[in-house]
């Protein structure tokens, strides 16, 4: 008698599951539900992407032009700025990794941290510590050369030179990720280096000291952004950037301390001076965190683009803003090293290497 109830009830089920009403008033929303959710999921990823890549690139012009204003105009001294930019970036991350622990701690609403709860926010790798130092290391240089290329040249003229990274990411792309590129990307670097080489000749501007910082500030810019997107796997960008300023500003300290001691100890920098660096460096500190979020969310290519624009960008309007003097061969040459980069990135999408690796973690 039971085995008979149960036949019937699982022959019922059987019906009711191949009923065309159920089919259809079941079946149809399920697969509703199932488009929209990857909709849903692609427009929240796509607001993120553009909220941070707006911030990035608004945060990005403050600075640069704050950067050009104080070491120009107001005669700042580029070593304090350097400084005061990785120490507001190492406060303002530290309030942002410890600060909700420690205040919810003062408020006794949860327990302080313990020692393993800190040695597992600290990260667990072995190299954890070794990483962040010599990305810190690369951010203080990066800062450092970008400094001193700004208080000599133009600011379209530096930017110009930092747009032609990519010739910088093959050869490290080569030597430290042994990643060959396929002839289609070797050529389109043609045009990035004539169009750099054009601009370097006919630019009113020209400082040796301002061009040689401005390629540093690309070489060690393109050793950051390897190591800093294969951390990024294991670490947050609000992390990355508080652990590799804090590392750069107590590299930079002793520095600051031996060739500016007279200077400062009779404070002989301005307030309004010190107003406009502050300032500076908080928007700095937001610029590197918007560019690690934008980073989290793209492709190296993608990446690649972004920051390609940004720098056509950032050329236009500091021509605009600060009224440089530029001949045509000079504009020509700026055109070229854009156009040069576009054609860089599509190759480099078009055209794999060869032999495909896939760690290629490729500056930006």
């Amino acid at each position: 008698m039971v085995m008979g109830r149960e036949n019937f009830r699982d022959s019922e089920e059987e019906k009711w599951q191949n009923s065309p009403s159920t089919s259809t008033s079941t079946a149809a929303p399920l697969i509703r539900q199932t488009q929209l959710k990857p909709r849903s999921t692609d427009d929240r990823c796509s607001l993120q992407l553009i909220f941070w890549m707006t911030s990035w690139y608004l945060c990005s012009l403050i600075t640069l032009f704050m950067n050009k204003i104080i070491l120009s105009s107001e005669g700042g001294n580029k070593y304090v700025l350097g400084i005061t930019q990785m120490i507001m970036t190492a406060v303002l991350g530290a309030a942002k990794v410890y600060g909700p622990s420690a205040l919810g701690a003062i408020l006794g609403t949860r327990p302080a941290p313990n020692s393993s709860e800190l040695t597992r926010s600290l990260g667990t790798s072995s190299t954890f510590w070794r990483d962040m130092l010599f990305v810190g290391i690369m951010r203080g240089l990066t800062v450092l050369f970008g400094l001193i290329s700004l208080a000599n040249v133009a600011v379209s003229f530096t930017e110009t030179i930092k747009s032609s990274a990519p010739f910088f990411t093959v050869i490290f792309s080569q030597l430290i990720l042994q990643q060959s590129t396929s002839w289609q990307v070797n050529i389109s670097l043609v045009p990035v280096m004539a169009g750099l080489a054009l601009c370097s000749a006919t630019e009113l501007s020209f400082n040796t000291i301002g061009f040689l910082a401005a390629v540093a500030n690309n070489v060690v810019d393109c050793v950051q952004n390897v190591f800093s997107k294969h951390l990024l796997k294991s670490t947050s960008p609000v992390q990355l950037q508080f652990y590799t300023s804090a590392a750069a500003a107590i590299l930079q300290l002793p520095v600051l301390l031996y060739t500016l001691a007279p200077e400062l100890q009779s404070a002989s920098i301005p307030t309004h001076i010190w107003t406009m660096i502050l300032i500076d460096s908080v928007f700095y500190h937001l610029q590197s965190v918007t560019a690690y979020c934008t980073m989290n969310l793209l492709s190296p290519v993608s990446q690649s683009v972004a920051n390609t624009v940004k720098r056509a960008l950032l050329i236009f309007l500091s021509i605009i803003w600060f009224g440089n003097d530029i001949t045509f061969l000079s504009g020509v040459g700026m055109i070229t090293v854009i156009f040069g980069v576009f054609a860089y990135n599509h190759c480099r999408l078009r055209y794999p290497a060869p032999i495909a690796t896939d760690k290629s973690l490729l500056p930006r």
